[in-house]
C-alpha cells in the first residue's frame, strides 16, 4: 500500500510518455537512488530499448499530425505500460495488492493518454507547428520532474498528478467541440479527395491520370 502513490504518479506519467517513465525508474533503481524499483526495470537491455524509443517519441511527438498518429498507435501501449510498471512496483507475487496496483497504474495511464491525445488533436487545428514543440517539451519536462519528485516524495507527487489529471479532464471537455470540428473537417477533406475524379468527369473534364 505504501507504494500506491508512486504507482499512481507513474501511471499518470505513462499515459504521457511511457518510455520516459521506464527509463527514469530504471536509472534511479540502477544508481541506487531508490529501492522501490524492481530489478526487471533496471536491466541494461530494458534501459537501452526504453532510451531508443524515448528518442523516437521525442521526435515524433513534436511534429504536427505525426504526433496524433503516434498517439493512436500508443492507445494500447501506454495503458499496458502503466499497468505493468504499477504491478512491478507493487511486487511480483501475483497477490491482490499487485493486481490492484496494476489496475490503478493502467487506468490512470489510460485517462492520461486520452487527455494527451485529445489535447494534441485540438492543437493540430492550429496551422503553426511551434505549439506542438512547446507542449511536447513541457510534457517531457513534466514527466521527468514529477517522476523524480515521486521517488523522494511519493505522496505529494501523487497529489500533484491527481490535480493535473483532473485539470486535464476539464480541459479536454472544454476543447471537445474544437476537436469534433477538426475531425469533421478532416473527414470532409478525405471525402472531397475521394470524389474529386468523379466530380471532374461529371463536369465534362477528363479524369486525373
Amino acid at each position: 500500500m505504501n507504494v500506491l502513490p508512486l504507482v499512481f504518479t507513474s501511471g499518470w506519467a505513462s499515459g504521457v510518455n511511457a518510455y520516459a517513465v521506464v527509463l527514469l525508474l530504471g536509472i534511479f533503481g540502477a544508481t541506487g537512488m531508490t529501492d522501490e524499483v524492481p530489478a526487471s526495470l533496471q536491466r541494461t537491455d530494458v534501459l537501452i530499448v526504453a532510451g531508443v524509443l524515448f528518442l523516437c517519441e521525442a521526435v515524433a511527438d513534436k511534429i504536427p499530425y505525426v504526433d496524433s498518429v503516434w498517439d493512436s498507435v500508443h492507445t494500447v501501449i501506454r495503458p499496458v505500460a502503466g499497468a505493468v510498471v504499477g504491478a512491478l512496483l507493487a511486487g511480483q507475487s501475483g497477490s491482490l495488492s499487485d493486481i490492484a496496483a496494476g489496475a490503478i497504474g493502467g487506468s490512470t495511464a489510460l485517462v492520461s493518454h486520452f487527455i494527451k491525445a485529445g489535447t494534441r488533436m485540438a492543437i493540430n487545428t492550429s496551422p503553426e507547428p511551434f505549439s506542438n514543440i512547446v507542449v511536447s517539451t513541457a510534457e517531457d519536462l513534466g514527466v521527468a520532474g514529477l517522476v523524480t519528485f515521486a521517488i523522494f516524495h511519493p505522496g505529494a507527487a501523487a497529489t500533484i498528478a491527481a490535480v493535473i489529471l483532473a485539470a486535464g479532464v476539464a480541459l479536454l471537455i472544454f476543447l471537445w467541440s474544437r476537436i469534433r470540428r477538426f475531425m469533421r473537417r478532416r473527414a470532409q477533406r478525405r471525402e472531397e479527395k475521394r470524389l474529386a475524379p468523379g466530380a471532374r468527369e461529371t463536369a465534362g473534364a477528363p479524369p486525373y491520370r
